[in-house]
């Protein structure tokens, strides 16, 4: 009974997959997020035929030589494909985005139509990188069903409904205006149960691992609110936030909400590790000692959280840490004071995101042993607990 329960959530969940997959490429083609697309396509560089990149200024007295390569590119997909134009990519002195080509390499190229439908203008819009990111994708997913086998497949089932359901769902409910917080707690709370029921089964300790995870995401979320409100974080600090505002004109999204949302998804999958770890350590003790004195039991269940909460917060602050690294070293090579830097909205902005997971990271714990406690010794695993 219980695996055929399993296998008919099993389909239901790839079922959502195919669904959310057809929704993002049949319906969401004609949503008016798409309308403001660059319009780029794949392209070729036939033949490189001017180039001075590479020549050295002998007068250091007078200002550089204008640096640019003149080619041949082939357009490879969509209506143009085959078409073949000429090009001129200008290389500024210290410009960080320059693209300097040779022949062969594969490019995204920005198109302009006219009402024909002809190319009238176009420009590098970046190198093409998909191919790699496809061959590392695959790798990824070999290695997880390699090592995983069965539990590796459920693995990669959910993570790829957990995508599909924030592109798809989370995202656009947020840009139609939608309350950022309360989108972002619904949807992961439906990601928590699709996720730990695929991987743990219909179990009492899959139960407790959601109710677990849940509180723990929630905590999170309600210490990043209040202190981010308290510290008048404006959510706008960061530079895809102001392009949302000034170049998009999306003015009116509640970005506090955002920053707290985000903070709210960074932490869940640390709050679900910890509280699936302690529910299935619990779990094990009350089946080896199913007459274990409750005091005895929640004792245990803290001393493994407290071996768990270590590595689990250093996790989430380097995580953080790792993805500041770069404006840290701009501070550091700048002078700036400790008491300038702390007070940057920028700053506090990712201050609050790492301690307020950690925060909710922390109070799963004991929130996990108590219900814990309660479910497996209330209905103390006679019939193997499958619910």
């Amino acid at each position: 009974m219980y695996k055929k329960k399993e296998n008919i959530f099993i389909v239901m969940i790839i079922i959502s997959i195919i669904f959310l997959i057809s929704y993002r490429f049949f319906f969401i083609k004609n949503n008016k997020f798409e309308d403001k697309s660059l319009n780029a396509t794949r392209a070729r560089i036939v033949e490189i035929i001017f180039d001075n990149t590479n020549e050295i200024d002998t007068n250091k007295n007078e200002v550089n030589e204008y640096k640019y390569q003149e080619f041949q590119i082939e357009i490879t997909e969509g209506k143009h494909k085959g078409e073949k134009y000429y090009m001129r990519n200008a290389i500024e002195t210290f410009d960080i985005y320059n693209i300097i080509l040779k022949d062969n390499d594969q490019i995204l190229v920005s198109v302009d139509e006219n009402e024909n439908g002809e190319i009238v203008n176009l420009h590098i819009y970046d190198r093409r990188r998909d191919i790699q990111l496809i061959v590392l994708l695959a790798l990824f997913i070999l290695s997880v069903i390699a090592i995983g086998g069965k539990q590796g497949l459920k693995s990669i089932l959910t993570l790829t409904f957990t995508v599909l359901i924030i592109i798809n769902i989370l995202l656009p409910l947020i840009l139609l205006g939608y309350d950022p917080v309360i989108v972002a707690i619904g949807i992961l709370i439906v990601i928590i149960c699709v996720t730990l029921i695929v991987i743990g089964g219909f179990t009492l300790k899959t139960l407790t691992a959601i109710l677990g995870t849940s509180g723990g995401v929630i905590i999170a979320g309600m210490i990043s609110f209040i202190f981010g409100k308290s510290a008048q974080i404006t959510g706008l600090a960061g530079d895809s936030t102001q392009q949302l505002v000034y170049l998009l004109n999306y003015p009116n999204l509640d970005f506090q909400g955002v920053l707290f949302a985000s903070i709210i998804i960074g932490s869940m999958g640390a709050i679900m590790d910890v509280s699936i770890s302690i529910a299935s350590s619990m779990y094990e003790i009350v089946s080896l000692q199913p007459d274990i004195n409750n005091k005895v039991l929640m004792k245990s269940g803290m001393n493994i959280g407290k071996d768990i909460m270590g590595s689990m917060s250093n996790t989430l602050i380097l995580a953080y840490t790792g993805s500041s690294c770069e404006l840290m070293l701009l501070f550091m090579a700048s002078g700036t004071k400790l008491k300038e830097i702390i007070n940057l909205d920028l700053v506090a902005t990712e201050i609050i995101r790492a301690i307020g997971g950690s925060i909710g990271l922390t109070f799963t714990i004991p929130l996990t042993v108590i219900l814990s406690t309660l479910i497996y010794k209330n209905k103390k695993l006679k019939i193997k607990n499958n619910i």
